[in-house]
């Protein structure tokens, strides 16, 4: 996938999260801050850099379990009509 393949995600980024809040608040929680790195192929890297600019941790790892990624893929798969595995840096 090409770079403008990224920036059609990152345009729809606020609709799927919104999906995933309806189904998971919890999940939301641990996705709402994360940043869209790079879609390679099907596979979506995602980040939480700018998580430390606030005091404490804040990216919210210790409530992101395999269920609440795959909850955020079948939003994904909802809003954009694509499958992707999703990794973190």
């Amino acid at each position: 996938m090409s770079s403008d393949a990224l920036a059609e995600l990152k345009a729809q980024w606020n609709t799927v999260l919104d999906a995933l809040l309806e189904v998971d608040r919890i999940a939301w929680l641990a996705f709402f801050d994360a940043r869209l790195v790079s879609l390679v192929g099907s596979t979506l890297t995602l980040a939480w850099q700018d998580s430390e600019k606030f005091g404490g941790q804040h990216d919210f790892q210790s409530v992101r379990k395999p269920e609440h990624i795959a909850k955020l893929v079948a939003c994904i798969q909802d809003v954009t009509g694509q499958r992707l595995m999703v990794v973190e840096l």
